[in-house]
């Protein structure tokens, strides 16, 4: 008896599942350094904060465009390959930041008979690495998805996909730990270069460990059949559907403005948040970088319950679009107080700011896990590209008009009034998004051949 239950609990898909949450990790942090060394940055450069949104607005166009290229890489070439393309790049261009200190001191560029000061050729510098970056970290995401696709059941997928998504949150804890230290008894520069040299590290096991479970000497039968299971909750598609052709599918778009609506909320609180205890609560990151350990803690362990919440829903019976609805909903609600956080103190603050980012974190997970619920594993990472671009666009203008926001209310005096704003659209993000996901595919089952 014990035999066919092992791979239930110890298969080596969670082996997988780690190296998916370790890279998830390493990416985040890689993506994080800028922001937490952005003081240091303002001394070097003297930047404003109108150039600080466009050097993160870049990364987002970039990140669009590479989230939809190995959406079809993935889908074309798989998993394996798809991942070792986009940490070899983005680890170079990681480690390309800290070269950025080169530049020599009040440096100019002559350029269409003007003249391009030091700040200014500074953020080109950083705007190139930034779009390279962008470029090969857009890889993460799709490889994931599509793994988790490929190695769970049903029934497994959105806790899964919610702890190699939790990544995302631990990279977020780790760089504020790291960077500060780094930067302070170092440099600036060797935070991106140390950083950066993790995926290096990653790469060495992926390449022993990783192949598809049915080429994985590492899986038995047994595991190949949990693997295979749950035809009970969900009939897979065989369909093969031609990359372009997913556009025309509703479902598609449902997951589209999922994205597209709550990705800058994440992207707000991983640029935004270090400044914002600077402005408001005149903290510098050598004192808040508890704050925000302590905000992607909460989020973390909190983000894993949501994703083991639709998947427990549907293992009681309920249909997977009760299960995945009702908990986007729960999770939708949990954002809407960070609407308060400029009117309360550091810890009250920590607290909502924490709730709001694990209900993004448990709403993209179970999100991503609708992709598998409603399409084919062949275009899996076709629809999260997509979607991934759509969620980038968005991502590219949100950063730009926080930067001019902010630096309108600074010049008002008032630059907390500016972050009141921005975390009252925030809260109300998700909502939205749920209402016009719903109505775009009402029923999470998988696509047949109308659209």
């Amino acid at each position: 008896m014990m035999t066919t239950r092992l791979p239930g609990v110890l298969g080596f898909r969670w082996t997988v599942c780690a190296l998916l949450f370790l890279a998830t990790t390493i990416n985040y942090a890689d993506r994080q350094v800028l922001s937490l060394v952005k003081e240091f940055l303002d001394a070097d450069f003297g930047w404003n904060k109108a150039q600080f949104g466009l050097v993160n607005s870049v990364f987002q166009a970039s990140y669009a465009i590479g989230v939809l290229w190995f959406g079809w890489f993935v889908d074309a070439h798989g998993v394996r390959k798809g991942y070792i393309l986009s940490m070899i790049g983005w680890s170079l261009a990681a480690i390309l930041h800290g070269l950025v200190i080169l530049l020599p001191k009040g440096s100019e560029i002559r350029w269409f008979g003007g003249v391009l000061g030091f700040s200014a050729v500074a953020v080109g510098c950083f705007g190139f690495c930034r779009v390279l970056l962008g470029l090969a970290e857009a890889g993460n995401f799709p490889s994931a998805v599509t793994a988790v696709a490929r190695w769970f059941p049903v029934r497994e997928r959105a806790f899964a996909t919610s702890l190699f998504n939790a990544g995302s949150n631990v990279g977020a804890i780790v760089a504020p730990m790291l960077v500060p230290i780094i930067a302070l008894t170092l440099g600036w520069w060797w935070a991106f270069v140390i950083i950066g040299s993790l995926g290096f590290v990653w790469l060495i096991f992926w390449l022993w460990l990783y192949q598809d479970p049915e080429k994985s000497p590492r899986v038995d039968s047994a595991e190949l059949a949990v693997i295979k299971g749950d035809q009970n909750l969900s009939r897979e598609s065989s369909a093969v559907i031609p990359w372009l052709s997913l556009l025309g599918y509703r479902k598609t778009w449902s997951v589209v403005v999922a994205k597209m609506f709550t990705d800058p909320v994440w992207w707000f609180f991983l640029i935004w948040l270090p400044d914002f205890f600077k402005e408001t609560r005149h903290l510098e990151i050598k004192k808040s970088w508890v704050l925000l350990v302590t905000i992607y803690s909460i989020v973390t362990v909190i983000s894993i319950g949501g994703g083991w919440l639709t998947g427990y829903l549907a293992c009681r019976g309920w249909s997977i679009t009760w299960a995945r609805r009702s908990g986007m909903l729960i999770f939708a609600l949990l954002a809407l107080p960070i609407s308060m956080v400029g009117s309360v103190g550091n810890w009250t603050a920590v607290l909502l700011i924490g709730l709001a980012g694990a209900g993004h974190q448990a709403w993209s997970a179970t999100v991503y896990t609708t992709v598998s619920d409603m399409f084919p594993k062949s275009c899996v990472a076709g629809v999260v590209g997509i979607a991934g671009m759509a969620g980038s666009i968005s991502g590219i203008f949100f950063p730009i008009f926080t930067g001019i926001l902010l630096d309108h209310y600074k010049t008002a005096g008032n630059v907390s009034g500016g972050y009141t704003v921005l975390f009252l659209i925030c809260s109300l993000a998700y909502l939205v998004a749920l209402l016009f996901s719903t109505l775009l595919a009402p029923r999470l089952t998988q696509i047949e051949e109308s659209r």
